[in-house]
């Protein structure tokens, strides 16, 4: 069970040292909107109900959701984004200055601010509708973005890279920013997507989902005998990868572990079970576990103890609707009652 791998004394010191931690955020911000009504006919001009909305709701999401999850840990968000000259880029900019983010690395460029919105009744989702760009970065934009991910790595005392390849995190931006943060030896969390897979090499943990992982080996992960999965970790060359399993929790493959195996297990395979009660919504999950990752490898934490805590924020943060934060005291809440119901 998670809560025997971490006592509660260790998981609250490490939620403290997390306060005050400053992490640079690089990656792909999103702006969700959220349109909900009601249904109460079908339109005469298609086969399609007619939504009356009566509520509109706007949301951080991609790297700007780990921002504002990074603020609720403690920490101090350094966030590196590139963001349009639209009415979203406003909404995104004026929502990370009320949460008290730097959004200096902010990078205004003509492209749409990239918006995911739903439409929603009774909480169910009718339609999502995406603008954004995916082609990379013209060379004027991504030079900017450079000299920012470069000034907000100075800073930090950890690193995420979060890809939705939207164009933003190409693979000279990764090689300069990487190296950066190797000479500054700082931890770096990765959730990467499909392109530039193989590019974040020293990272200390890359956390993919298994679907991404799967399409990058060309293979099947099987995690009934996952003796093979250190291997691929030491391919990747990150000290360790976290595996997102989504109901079936985690697991954690450590680089470079030796020797015999504890009975019944894989030597440098950890598996972390969920602990979420129930689920709500899994929107944002991910961006959740990213921010913990590094709010806690900033404050100290093994990459194994990063891993548990982030799941427990995840536990929450499945319970709540849309991209949701979760604070430090609702992660130290979930291990007190996970420990209650065991």
């Amino acid at each position: 069970m998670p809560s025997d791998l971490i006592s509660r004394a260790r998981l609250a010191a490490l939620l403290d040292g997390a306060r005050g931690k400053h992490i640079a955020i690089i990656g792909d911000a999103m702006l969700d909107v959220y349109l909900r009504g009601d249904v109460d006919r079908v339109s005469p001009e298609a086969p399609v109900p007619v939504v009356r909305v009566r509520e509109r709701k706007f949301a951080l999401g991609g790297a700007a959701n780990v921002a504002q999850n990074v603020i609720a840990a403690g920490g101090r968000a350094d966030l590196v984004a590139a963001i349009g000259k639209d009415e979203a880029g406003r909404q995104v900019r004026e929502m990370l200055r009320e949460l008290g983010a730097d959004s200096g690395g902010l990078v205004i460029t003509d492209r749409p601010t990239t918006t995911k919105t739903r439409v929603m009744a009774k909480s169910q989702q009718l339609l999502r509708v995406d603008e954004e760009r995916d082609d990379d970065l013209d060379a004027g934009d991504a030079a900017r973005v450079a000299d920012a991910a470069l000034a907000a790595v100075a800073r930090a005392d950890a690193v995420v890279f979060e890809d939705y390849n939207k164009g933003l995190l190409v693979e000279s931006l990764i090689t300069i920013t990487m190296s950066a943060a190797r000479a500054k030896k700082i931890p770096v969390v990765v959730d990467p997507k499909y392109k530039n897979f193989f590019a974040y090499a020293g990272a200390t943990i890359f956390k993919p989902n298994r679907r991404e992982l799967e399409s990058a080996m060309g293979a099947a992960v099987d995690l009934d005998h996952p003796d093979a999965l250190p291997g691929v970790v030491e391919g990747l060359g990150a000290d360790a990868l976290l595996l997102t399993l989504s109901e079936r929790g985690m697991a954690l493959i450590e680089r470079g572990n030796t020797g015999a195996a504890p009975a019944g297990a894989t030597r440098g395979v950890h598996r972390i079970p969920t602990t979420a009660r129930e689920v709500y919504d899994v929107v944002g999950a991910g961006d959740t576990v990213t921010a913990y990752l590094a709010a806690m490898l900033a404050a100290g934490a093994t990459p194994l103890e990063s891993a548990i805590i982030s799941n427990f924020a995840a536990g929450v943060e499945v319970r709540k609707s849309g991209a949701a934060t979760v604070s430090a005291a609702e992660v130290l809440a979930a291990y007190d009652q996970h420990l209650a119901e065991r």
